[in-house]
């Protein structure tokens, strides 16, 4: 994608550079900073600290991660310890384990001095397999809106939306917007329903950065807002992200998600999820009982971000002194409650059979 007339993607490296870039995400959308971590844990302490996030995108900036631990120490013991410690930065996206496992596994076998070449090697894969997933997603979602287009009989189409599931969330395209940015520049007339998506404010900060730059019309909404606009008919459908899919095609995303599928299901409005296939944990079938949700701290709830009026940043109270926060960060719809899964394979139904059948080789090797 392109900012300013340039493009970008959202984790890379220059030629020749054993170092990872990326945008720090805590700055948008009132600044735009370039970052280079040039060793383990600079990356780790920039998916913590959500300096980049995004399931698809951690998992590409961890596996650069273990590349440069490699390149310091490619023992054993190093590349344990490094897996160990990129993959506890954050708990609930499937992608950041599977990346890491993928590089582990593919450099185990050589001699300790081949090992970091190879693993930046597999790092820069990934990244190049994400923008291809991700645009296969927005092939298949696209036929979503161009149905909802001759619905409206060539009238505006308003998808809403919740988080950040833009080409800020993965390597380039997103996945959730994918099929936005593609029927907008297909001529679609196209709206899209931003939730701000509290506490981080991702959909505020970032989503609305992104269409905005990219020319999409859009409107920012409070979240509460999503099922009196779907009651009101000013929702077509719903398009949204995810961090880890069951293999009975229960979705895990932001906090929020699932209340936006309750409002979707009680007011017919399609509620679809697109998805890369290394976000399916086939280990995993009720999302409820098994998928990890992480907790973060509760100073996300308790205080706001923003610009001030002279143009410095700053963080403010919006709770009384001493008010205690829980600070979920995920949550789980249930299978029952999404209408279908845009994956890079085309679109299915949310259960089972359904997965298998669109990725039988993924559930075989899985054992399912």
């Amino acid at each position: 994608m392109r900012i300013d007339g340039k493009a970008y993607r959202s984790a890379w490296r220059e030629d020749g550079e054993h170092a990872l870039r990326i945008f720090d995400q805590t700055l948008f959308p009132h600044a735009f900073e370039v970052l280079v971590l040039r060793d383990a844990g600079a990356v780790a302490e920039a998916i913590r600290t959500m300096r980049t996030r995004g399931a698809p995108l951690i998992g590409a900036c961890g596996a650069y991660g273990l590349a440069l631990a490699l390149r310091d120490d490619p023992s054993d013991e190093a590349m344990t310890r490094a897996h160990a410690t990129l993959d506890a930065t954050r708990p609930t996206a499937v992608n950041l384990r599977w990346a890491l496992d993928r590089v582990r596994d593919g450099v185990a076998a050589l001699p300790p001095g081949d090992r970091a070449d190879a693993a930046l090697a597999l790092a820069d894969a990934i990244c190049d397999e994400d923008v291809a997933i991700n645009r296969a997603i927005g092939e298949h979602g696209l036929a979503l809106l161009r149905a909802a287009a001759a619905r409206r009989g060539g009238g505006r189409v308003n998808v809403l939306t919740h988080c950040n599931a833009g080409w800020l969330a993965t390597v380039d395209w997103g996945t959730a917007t994918a099929p936005i940015y593609m029927a907008h520049d297909a001529g679609i007339d196209i709206h899209v329903w931003v939730d701000e998506t509290r506490p981080r404010n991702q959909g505020a900060a970032l989503t609305a950065w992104e269409l905005g730059r990219h020319g999409v019309p859009h409107t920012l909404v409070a979240d509460n807002s999503g099922g009196h606009l779907m009651q009101h008919g000013l929702v077509d459908l719903c398009l949204v992200g995810t961090d880890r899919v069951t293999r009975d095609g229960d979705v895990c995303n932001k906090i929020g998600t699932y209340l936006k599928a309750l409002a979707a299901a009680d007011n017919g409005v399609p509620f679809h999820v697109c998805l890369p296939s290394p976000t399916i944990d086939w280990r995993v079938a009720d999302g409820l009982r098994e998928i990890p949700i992480e907790q973060r701290a509760g100073r996300e709830v308790t205080h706001v971000a923003g610009l001030l009026a002279d143009g410095r940043r700053a963080e403010v109270r919006i709770s009384p002194e001493g008010t205690e926060a829980r600070n979920d960060a995920f949550d789980v719809t249930p299978a029952r409650l999404v209408t279908g899964l845009v994956t890079e394979r085309g679109i299915c139904r949310a259960e089972r059979a359904a997965l298998r059948a669109m990725f039988p080789d993924l559930a075989a090797a899985h054992g399912d």
